[in-house]
């Protein structure tokens, strides 16, 4: 999972810029209006809403933001898009696989705008499952690490349920089945802990290691796909030593 939690932590990283740009509140407002619009406009009762509202205050989204997208999702107020999720697959520079999760109001777009950004980075789409097969659904919960003991943390993670938890620097990232990750939350909430985000997410069997060349280019090919609009999550199997990785992060 070290490639998988690497790029975790790149793009926990690269939220702030991406807020700024205004592309990140874009996305976690689609998030929002999904989850209403799923499962109704209380978060109490919701769990996937809460926690979508959860990571839109961690980005620092105003408060009115949120209300007003909650109640567009549930139907409270007129204005909601009728968005359709769509998963594309493809192949980066050096056989790194890369799975495209889509919200979108128009699936010719979308498609469009995708196929064009991996040919312009020397990718390609591909069929249906070619890739996907070396991935797994599973639960993600990003803890701050800042004044928590990895040793605590993992205890009381794995006692709730957890499967793993990753040492990402700055954060621990929890894994979890995708059955269990809500009641591993309210677990870790419950004993005081906070979290940046929980999410479910496609982690990598088997993973590509690269050198700092093809790194680059994988790294700058899913920044140009995590641009679009209709582009909500990118995962990708690639990994590389931790000296690539801090050449990377300087070069970010």
């Amino acid at each position: 999972m070290s490639g998988h939690s690497k790029w975790a932590t790149t793009k926990h990283k690269k939220a702030a810029i991406d807020a700024k740009r205004g592309k990140l509140f874009a996305k976690l407002i689609k998030n929002i209006e999904i989850a209403a619009r799923m499962g109704g406009g209380d978060p109490d009762g919701n769990p996937t809403l809460y926690d979508a509202i959860v990571k839109a205050k961690k980005a620092s989204m105003p408060a009115d933001n949120i209300k007003r997208a909650v109640k567009r999702g549930s139907g409270e107020e007129a204005g909601a898009a009728n968005y359709e999720d769509i998963v594309y697959e493809g192949y980066a520079p050096a056989g790194v696989g890369v799975i495209i999760e889509c919200l979108t109001d128009n699936r010719n777009r979308a498609a469009a705008e995708v196929r064009s950004v991996l040919t312009k980075g020397n990718g390609s789409l591909a069929t249906s499952g070619s890739v996907s097969f070396n991935f797994e659904r599973k639960g993600q919960i990003v803890v701050p690490s800042e004044g928590l003991d990895y040793d605590d943390l993992f205890e009381k993670a794995a006692e709730a349920g957890a499967e793993d938890v990753i040492d990402d620097d700055d954060v621990f990232t929890i894994v979890t089945d995708p059955s269990d990750m809500i009641e591993v939350r309210k677990a870790l909430q419950a004993e005081g802990i906070d979290y940046d985000s929980a999410d479910l997410v496609m982690m990598p069997k088997t993973e590509v290691e690269l050198s700092l060349e093809d790194a680059q280019k994988v790294s700058r090919l899913i920044d140009n796909l995590d641009d679009l609009d209709d582009v909500q999550n990118i995962y990708s199997n690639w990994t590389a030593s931790d000296e690539v990785m801090a050449q990377l992060a300087q070069e970010d």
